[in-house]
C-alpha cells in the first residue's frame, strides 16, 4: 500500500475523532441541527458512534501491516462510506443537503480504493 493510503487512514481517525468532539462538523452539512445550530441528543449519539468506527477503522489504515490486514481495513472503509453514502444520499430528513452528503462519503469512499493502486 501507499503513502497515500495510511495519511487517508491518519485523517480518517482524526475527522472521527473532530465529529465525536464536535459533533455539529458532520450534523451542520447534513441538515441535522435545530434551528439554532444545537445537535439533537439522538443525532449526537448517533454521530459519536460514526465517529468511534472512523478512528478504528482509521488507525487500522494508518498502522495495519501489508497485504491482507490493510487490504481489510481499506474494505472496511469503501464499504462504511459507500453505507453512508447510500444512507445520507436517501435518509436525511431535509432534502436539500443529501446530494452533496452522498457525494462527499462516496467521494472519500473512491479515494480510499484509488489509494490501493498507487505505489509509494
Amino acid at each position: 500500500m501507499s503513502v497515500l493510503t495510511r495519511v487517508l487512514g491518519a485523517a480518517t481517525a482524526a475527522y472521527g475523532l473532530t465529529t465525536i468532539v464536535y459533533p455539529r462538523a458532520l450534523a451542520k452539512p447534513c441538515g441535522l441541527t435545530t434551528a439554532s445550530g444545537a445537535v439533537p441528543a439522538g443525532t449526537r449519539t448517533l454521530i459519536a458512534a460514526m465517529g468511534a468506527r472512523d478512528i478504528a477503522i482509521g488507525l487500522a489504515m494508518a498502522f495495519a501491516d501489508e497485504g491482507k490486514p490493510m487490504r481489510l481495513a481499506l474494505a472496511a472503509r469503501v464499504a462504511s462510506d459507500t453505507a453512508d453514502a447510500a444512507a445520507f444520499g436517501l435518509g436525511l430528513p431535509d432534502r436539500s443537503p443529501r446530494p452533496k452528503a452522498a457525494a462527499a462519503a462516496l467521494g472519500w469512499a473512491a479515494l480510499c480504493a484509488v489509494s490501493t493502486f498507487v505505489r509509494r
